[in-house]
């Protein structure tokens, strides 16, 4: 029995020492020779906390309803909570094949034949029985497992980065469409009271006519303009509609109206963000971080690959009870036995090779769609910048134009009363106000929403103290 014993310590003692072996390239961070020093349009350096809430800055409690009801109860985010635990007890799975199974087998016989050995009296059956607990280990010799395990880790950081993706990009679009909701308020309430005036200017026209002080060509024009500003409020309604559906699907609800407090002029412009340096956006994007994962993740499965080009060496013991009469259900004694087994491929026609050119290749590609995530993530925050700084421009200008437009259309209704210019002069003096009431809706809502995408291109946004707290954690804590 001693010597059973020095042999279960010599294999343990191998496998410790043998243990260490990993096979497979070891992973690096991917670096940017080319990073640049500042962000395109930016001409802030400092790098200002961008993690907050920051559609509180708007100042709008509807909105701030909105965004918690949908980070509650959206669908798509609740997938990405539950591929978290998915993956969680996927690493789980992929340990326990570091450590020894223990299982429970046990048996009975009765015949002339056992073991495959005729018994002496062939006439006389005999009886069996054993029960013992089982021990199997294949070692981890060129870290097979190890690799495996390393995987499965780097892919549960990947879907927790993933679930942030998720709720970041669905606080962008709810307030996104918010504020395309009140765009399109704005707009039916333009529509509504251009209406109302042409209404107005129509009876007025009608009763000229009917007096022969107009010629009939005023009339009809008159009732163009009337009927253009009629169709625009259906056209208003229906995006209206349209868009409280979308934000009630963000939501997690079935469609339904959605209430809103403050107009679109009402609302808090935000602070000026600096975008920071380029290098922080590396560590703070959530799809950044996610991808550089998903590199990690593969890169260790060209270990596991590797590893299947070498012999595994298993051990296996049991020890139990047996005896030759069951029936009596008498012991006669322990039984116990240890093995070893080793078992590698030899030659498969170049499929083990072909398995690890499969696991380089992905990790190739895992690298390339990182490379293109970062890319991406400059250019919105580019794009972000350059949209705050030109909208701004623009809806200054479109305010003038407003201004401008509404008393042009009020003198040249008063010349037209008074009889010093044709129609023509009111018609086209309406259409400019109408259309630049609505170019200076639709501008402002593109420059809150500019300032929308540039929290989500520069990856800020904590859902709460208590996930804030476990990224920063997650950060120092775990680096690829």
């Amino acid at each position: 029995m001693s010597r059973t014993y020095n042999i279960i310590t010599i294999v343990l003692i191998i496998s410790a020492l043998l243990s260490g072996c990993m096979v497979g390239p070891n992973f690096k961070e991917p670096q940017f020779d080319d990073l640049p020093e500042e962000f395109r349009f930016s001409n802030e350096y400092d790098s200002q906390e961008v993690n907050l809430v920051w559609w509180e800055l708007f100042n709008d409690p509807v909105l701030v309803s909105l965004v918690n009801t949908a980070l509650e109860q959206n669908k798509d985010l609740l997938i990405a909570i539950s591929r978290i635990e998915e993956a969680r007890s996927f690493l789980v799975f992929t340990e326990a094949d570091l450590y020894p199974r223990f299982d429970l087998q046990g048996g009975a016989n009765r015949g002339n034949f056992n073991g495959g050995i005729i018994s002496s009296d062939p006439d006389e059956p005999t009886n069996s029985a054993f029960i013992s607990p089982v021990v199997n280990w294949e070692i981890d010799f060129w870290g097979k497992f190890r690799r495996a395990n390393e995987s499965a880790r780097a892919q549960l950081l990947a879907t927790e980065y993933a679930k942030t993706t998720v709720q970041i990009s669905l606080i962008s679009e709810v307030v996104g469409a918010y504020f395309m909701l009140l765009d399109f308020k704005e707009r039916l309430r333009v529509s509504e009271q251009t209406l109302e005036s042409r209404d107005e200017s129509l009876v007025i026209i009608q009763k000229r006519f009917d007096k022969g002080v107009i010629p009939e060509i005023d009339l009809n024009q008159a009732q163009v303009q009337r009927e253009i500003a009629a169709a625009a409020v259906p056209v208003n309604k229906r995006l209206i509609a349209n868009t409280e559906n979308a934000i009630s699907i963000l939501l997690g609800t079935f469609p339904q109206e959605i209430k809103t407090d403050l107009d679109l002029y009402a609302q808090t412009i935000p602070p000026n963000v600096p975008a920071g340096l380029p290098s922080s956006l590396l560590e703070r994007r959530p799809d950044i971080l996610e991808a550089l994962y998903l590199i990690q993740a593969q890169n260790a499965l060209i270990g596991v690959a590797v590893a299947e080009r070498f012999p595994a060496l298993s051990i296996s013991g049991a020890v139990g009870a047996a005896t030759n009469e069951a029936a009596q259900m008498t012991i006669d004694g322990f039984a116990w036995n240890i093995a070893a087994g080793l078992a590698g491929p030899i030659f498969n026609f170049g499929q083990d090779k072909a398995r690890v050119e499969i696991e380089e290749t992905r990790t190739e590609q895992a690298l390339y769609n990182y490379q293109n995530v970062v890319l991406n993530a400059f250019r919105e925050v580019s794009d972000a910048l350059v949209d705050i700084q030109t909208y701004r421009e623009q809806i200054a200008a479109l305010k003038s134009q407003v201004k401008a437009a509404e008393n042009a259309n009020r003198l040249s209704k008063m010349r037209y009363d008074q009889g010093f210019s044709s129609y023509l002069e009111v018609l086209d003096s309406e259409r400019a106000q109408f259309a630049a009431q609505l170019d200076l809706s639709q501008a402002t809502q593109e420059y809150y929403n500019a300032y929308v995408r540039l929290y989500k291109a520069l990856g800020g946004g904590w859902i709460s103290p208590l996930d804030m707290e476990e990224t920063e954690i997650t950060q120092t804590s775990v680096t690829p």
